[in-house]
């Protein structure tokens, strides 16, 4: 059951970093760096963090370094000391076969977590029917926050009767889009709309590529004669683990002025920018091969890593990505918050 102060928290719309990994030199998890990663998120102003999800490398579930309970545990950890005045929204990544996600989404549960976002990588072999009972069962455990994952990094194309059947499940509370399409983008919204359960599903940008853009837009979608407005109420994004304290003034800003009926083109330029700046940072340029180290690798120049370590030798940068990571750096000064985790760093890393 969700609860409902997490409940309103989600459908007003919030920033939501996707939470890195913290690794020493010989990929060991640095466990205090980890735990200031966590507070960093709190202290920028986010309203959640998503654990285990591909930021945090999909390999901590392999046997051979068995971190996804513990990353999990650190970061449910250091959100509850803190005690916080407001509510605070756990996302745990779930993913894999119907038992592994069962698996992972008893361990989420377990320790507290309100949400699982449900990937479906690596499930292609499967029919939708069989996604959707897929769903169902890891439903029963934890509720659910969908995920659409771009065909580039694993995903598939999933139709507009797939996520209507989605939507339709009693346990599904939100769904991440990130296809990186705005046809399917819009598959999913549309599919909402013309669900049973389309006013009690959030939707978030997981759209790296379009994310001022997709906050900005109120879509009409046309139901048995009805208009239904629908918006993307906020985000659950690997950009959003960095220069994140600048993304939720942003998020803000973009938030009121949308409420307002404000001028929206005033965020025309902005959104190019982050845009750009996420090409950089994911590696657009070389099909998003080098995103895990790009995330890390801003990370470490602010201190909050030790490097841009990864669990696999082959995450890595690409050739030409850390000067692409120095332009928008040096053309985006406005973006970054190196001041304030600056500011913060010791704080963070008081045991280290």
């Amino acid at each position: 059951m969700l609860q409902q102060a997490i409940k309103n928290l989600l459908f007003e719309g919030t920033v939501i970093p996707a939470h890195p990994l913290a690794l020493t030199e010989d990929k060991k998890l640095d466990e205090n760096r980890q735990r200031a990663l966590t507070n960093y998120y709190m202290d920028a102003g986010a309203g959640g963090i998503a654990v285990g999800v591909h930021t945090t490398q999909f390999e901590i579930r392999d046997k051979e370094f068995q971190l996804f309970e513990k990353v999990l545990q650190l970061a449910t950890e250091e959100v509850n000391k803190r005690n916080l005045d407001r509510p605070f929204i756990k996302i745990a990544g779930i993913c894999g076969s119907t038992d592994q996600a069962v698996r992972e989404a008893q361990i989420a549960s377990n320790l507290g977590y309100d949400l699982g976002l449900l990937s479906f990588g690596g499930l292609n072999h499967l029919s939708e029917e069989e996604l959707l009972n897929h769903a169902k069962q890891v439903a029963e455990v934890i509720p659910i926050f969908g995920f659409y994952l771009q065909p580039a990094v694993g995903g598939r194309t999933l139709s507009f009767d797939f996520w209507r059947s989605f939507a339709d499940i009693e346990n599904v509370h939100a769904i991440k889009m990130a296809p990186f399409d705005r046809y399917k983008t819009l598959d999913v919204i549309r599919a909402v709309c013309h669900s049973n359960r389309g006013d009690k599903i959030a939707l978030y940008t997981g759209n790296d590529d379009n994310i001022v853009i997709d906050l900005l837009t109120t879509y009409e979608i046309q139901v048995e004669g009805k208009t239904i407005r629908k918006n993307i109420v906020g985000g659950l994004l690997g950009h959003w683990a960095v220069w994140t304290e600048k993304a939720v003034e942003q998020f803000k800003h973009i938030k009121k002025t949308r409420l307002e009926n404000g001028d929206v083109s005033t965020f025309f330029p902005l959104s190019h920018q982050v845009t750009d700046a996420n090409a950089a940072f994911f590696d657009a340029h070389n099909s998003f091969k080098g995103c895990i180290a790009g995330i890390n690798e801003v990370l470490a120049r602010q201190g909050l890593l030790r490097g841009n370590w990864c669990l696999l030798d082959k995450e890595k940068l690409s050739p030409g990505q850390s000067e692409e990571i120095d332009r928008v750096y040096c053309e985006y000064p406005h973006l970054n918050d190196d001041e304030f985790i600056t500011k913060n760093l010791n704080k963070w890393l008081r045991r280290d």
